[in-house]
């Protein structure tokens, strides 16, 4: 825990900040019942906006640290959204959608592993392709009127879900939303308190080193891609499945993309990306509550920009002073050097 925090201090302090930022500006608005409720309104907005975007981030951070640049995570939220939702209609099992929306994701995955790693194509062209094929499919197949069997149900982790403020908020929800909270800690150990954590940067910054010490690169490179495609494949079901119930073309709406600036924010990083997309998430939920509150009066159409708008002002004042690792984007070819 104590390495958790050292590594991701920065964000960590910074959420801490704006979580207090929240607390203060609520007390504006009067009683303390609406203090807890607007916080608590303001924390629920931001998780759920966070959720999709931290799968996504995780799924770019164990590509690059693998060596694969993957700008298809757009395309792969959007598949999965629509293979877990039309399973699931015609399954009458939210189960089963899941199921489908997961795999969606990996296969995509093992098609993006496929043309970067085997094929060596391009990587961002690979990707390219990756978000126009779903486009072009979902958009294709896209058929109105169906509706979810059942709701995915809500659970709640014991004890830590009746903390006051945050135990509502991270600690009750559908299955995808917890696992959340699992997979990046999970990630944060795995990839720097494991083999398989160390030969995957290995890989993704020396790739010609770990071939000599025996690292099957391209294998362990699309092994990575492919299973990090199941995250993709949560991130696009928990958008039409836990937080909709519905599908509508495009509904990922650029958040593979924000993803991949969440990525870069947090320096590759897992637990940081974490907390990069909370701060998203907050700042589009405190800009909200702002309004509804008659605090501001800003249209609906600017609070809509202000994560593409933070992702602009946060990429060009971190140009420069992050560094992805050193394989990212390169094919490895056994016997030339990287």
């Amino acid at each position: 825990m104590t390495d958790f925090i050292r590594n991701n201090r920065v964000a960590v302090i910074g959420a801490a900040v704006v979580l207090l930022a929240c607390i203060v500006l609520t007390l504006v608005a009067g009683t303390d019942s609406d203090i807890v409720r607007k916080t608590t309104s303001i924390l629920r907005f931001a998780w759920t906006f966070a959720i999709p975007l931290v799968l996504a981030a995780l799924v770019g951070v164990i590509g690059e640290r693998s060596g694969v640049v993957n700008i298809g995570i757009e395309g792969q939220i959007l598949a999965s959204a629509f293979a877990g939702f039309f399973v699931a209609a015609a399954s009458g099992s939210v189960w089963i959608g899941i199921l489908a929306g997961l795999l969606t994701g990996m296969v995509m995955g093992a098609f993006l592993a496929w043309l970067c790693v085997r094929l060596r194509m391009d990587q961002i062209i690979a990707g390219v392709v990756l978000n126009i094929v779903a486009t072009g499919i979902t958009s294709f197949y896209y058929v109105q009127g169906k509706s979810l069997p059942s709701g995915v149900p809500v659970w709640e982790v014991p004890l830590l879900s009746k903390i006051p403020i945050i135990g509502p908020v991270f600690f009750r929800g559908g299955p995808i939303a917890l696992g959340t909270l699992v997979v990046v800690v999970g990630l944060v150990f795995a990839l720097f308190h494991t083999r398989w954590g160390l030969r995957t940067r290995a890989i993704g910054e020396y790739p010609t080193a770990a071939d000599t010490a025996g690292i099957n690169v391209n294998l362990m490179r699309f092994v990575n891609v492919t299973m990090a495609g199941l995250l993709a494949g949560a991130a696009g079901a928990v958008l039409s499945m836990e937080q909709s119930s519905t599908f509508e073309r495009g509904m990922s709406a650029g958040k593979g993309f924000l993803a991949l600036a969440i990525m870069i924010f947090g320096a590759w990083f897992p637990g940081r990306a974490f907390f990069a997309a909370l701060f998203f998430g907050l700042m589009s939920g405190l800009a909200s509550q702002l309004q509804a509150d008659k605090v501001v009066n800003i249209p609906q159409q600017f609070i809509n920009l202000l994560p593409f708008v933070l992702t602009l002002i946060i990429l060009s004042v971190a140009a420069g002073r992050v560094r992805p690792p050193a394989a990212s984007g390169q094919p490895f070819v056994k016997g030339e050097g990287s």
